[in-house]
């Protein structure tokens, strides 16, 4: 909690004024078995009306200062709480967004939504808890057990037999759930996991049929959370019926014990009766204790997997006083090798490259050649484990990364547009793009010629996840919105596998004509898409197999010789 404790500074008074009125409504509480007795022991017995009327309006006073009370620290701790985990959320995903994608890859995407929205919302949850319940509980066991001395020492020695068993059988509980509800925060994630990758997949599976698949699929992951849930309320539910006959016990034994003293004049009638309240607030408090170290232990949980994002320190490391200034879009690979974290196995291997300003650059290899890896060390969505990569003869790390990933555009074979309009989607790329550098962008992508037909052209709705259109105009759309940030260096990572040949060849054109000051590197599967490229670069098991153009590597690269015959055999037939 100490690395959580600072998120609750903007809500620090409401985090004072909840327990310090919970105490004002605890002793407003404790006051009124008090004047109850005196009632009893006095206006009823001497007859007194006017004294029974006088403590009964103190009673009532007493009772809706105590409710004043309780609603403004239930107010207070909801804020202090809510807003407290608020805090939590909000850092919690500045730091993700922060992360590289070795940060990322440690971390499941269902892990990390069960983090942001459940650990959060149960960390506000009990931390509006400890600022009410985990305060009444105590201050209400100790002013009752105080009273209850107060009132009669001899016969409060109940309470040296009701409290010691009542605090043995709450550690035997507590004991026992804790694993439970660590579990169950697991298999949280476990469900999130599933439904995320089935509502992604979605098409996929009712094309292939797959839904009472995905169904038992999903039935044995939330069979198993309900299974868990059902162990630790199980605990809780044994722990109320014993509680609850702790309380009976100690109640019966009192009325015994102070019936006697009743009957012999050594306690009055309304004693007994203040006295029996005061056992059973005592009791109750402890129970309340016990819930409250339930939901505690659920909240530890939460914390430790909040914490553990929020200690991950990034895998990308920035310098003080970094270069923030990228001159041109050179690139040299200087015995690069990568691997991944966590592997012992090299990914790339000896890789020594260097691509002048504006040159554009083809990789061809098979899959699992590591094309796409060679590349995320540019923008430094990782970092190479061996050797150096430079941008304009200084190497990345040395760089601002938010300067140099603006300077880099990166576009994925995954395309994502995110729900708006498509201008809000072009804006990503420059958030001061005129309506004619957009379409501008839209024409040298090949997109204006769809997007032009829409009745509200650059205003057209984009569905979450650009679904309402194909997989090739989502494809021209993101390099167009990649072009709008006017980049020194452009990465296609297979990202116009969904365009058909003839408009592939119409980009190609564009960048090769018109965007001759950008650095375009262009990873393909189809020769078509590279083959006009200065320099084709040919990857094999995370090497570099050969290079050369075109023509050169038909006649010198085995590997590029038989992908270009197989697709060959594929066009004529």
């Amino acid at each position: 909690m100490r690395t959580l404790i600072p998120y609750m500074k903007k809500y620090r008074i409401f985090a004072i004024l909840s327990p310090v009125l919970m105490i004002l409504e605890v002793m407003a509480d404790i006051i009124i078995p008090y004047l109850m007795s005196r009632i009893v022991d006095i206006g009823i017995v001497n007859r007194d009306i006017e004294y029974i009327v006088r403590i009964g309006l103190i009673m009532v006073g007493a009772a809706l200062f105590g409710m004043l009370f309780g609603i403004i620290s239930a107010h207070c701790g909801a804020r202090a709480g809510f807003g407290f985990a608020s805090e939590i959320r909000q850092k919690l995903f500045k730091k993700v967004q922060d992360f590289s994608f070795a940060n990322l890859d440690k971390f499941t995407v269902s892990s990390l939504i069960t983090r942001l929205t459940n650990d959060c919302d149960t960390i506000g949850r009990v931390t509006m808890m400890s600022l009410r319940m985990a305060i009444r509980a105590p201050f209400m066991a100790l002013f009752a057990l105080i009273m209850a001395l107060r009132i009669n020492a001899s016969l409060a020695k109940v309470f040296m037999v009701a409290i010691p068993v009542t605090v043995i059988a709450i550690t035997i509980v507590l004991i026992k759930a804790r694993p439970l509800f660590l579990e169950l925060q697991t298999r949280i994630d476990r469900v999130n996991a599933i439904i995320q990758e089935n509502l992604m997949g979605i098409r996929v599976v009712k094309s292939f049929n797959r839904q009472k698949h995905e169904e038992d699929k999903f039935k044995n992951r939330n069979d198993s959370l309900r299974d868990t849930a059902l162990q630790a309320i199980s605990l809780i539910i044994f722990l109320m019926p014993v509680l609850n006959l702790i309380v009976y016990s100690t109640i019966m034994a009192v009325l015994w014990f102070g019936g006697q003293q009743v009957v012999v004049g050594t306690m009055g009638g309304g004693e007994l009766i203040s006295f029996i309240t005061y056992i059973t607030q005592v009791l109750m408090a402890l129970m309340m204790i016990s819930f409250f170290f339930m939901q505690l232990l659920r909240g530890s949980a939460s914390v430790n997997r909040v914490v553990e994002v929020l200690n991950t320190e990034s895998e990308i490391k920035e310098i003080d006083n970094p270069v923030r200034e990228i001159r041109d879009g050179s690139i040299s690979f200087n015995d690069v090798c990568f691997r991944y974290p966590g592997s012992d196995e090299r990914t790339l291997k000896d890789i020594d490259l260097h691509i002048e300003t504006g040159e554009v650059i083809g990789i061809i290899g098979s899959t699992g050649s590591s094309k796409s890896t060679l590349v995320q060390l540019i923008p430094r969505l990782y970092d190479a484990t061996e050797g150096t990569v430079t941008v304009s003869g200084i190497d990345v790390k040395k760089y601002d990364i938010k300067a140099l990933r603006n300077q880099v555009a990166f576009v994925l074979q995954k395309n994502t547009l995110f729900s708006g309009t498509i201008r809000s989607n072009m804006k990503w790329g420059n958030e001061d793009a005129t309506d004619e550098e957009i379409i501008k962008a839209l024409k040298q992508a090949q997109a204006w010629e769809f997007v032009s037909k829409y009745d509200d052209g650059l205003d057209h709705r984009v569905e979450q996840g650009g679904d309402n259109f194909s997989g090739g105009q989502k494809q021209r759309l993101t390099i167009a919105r990649a072009l709008l940030k006017s980049p020194k260096i452009m990465i296609l990572d297979d990202s116009t596998s969904a365009v058909d040949m003839a408009t592939d060849a119409k980009i190609q054109q564009v960048f090769k004509e018109e965007l001759g000051h950008i650095t375009t590197i262009i990873i393909a599967q189809r020769i078509a898409s590279i083959q006009y490229a200065d320099r084709i670069i040919v990857m094999h098991e995370g090497r570099i197999e050969s290079m050369g153009d075109h023509e050169t590597l038909k006649n010198t690269s085995p590997i590029y010789r038989e992908i270009y015959e197989s697709q060959q055999k594929g066009v004529v037939a």
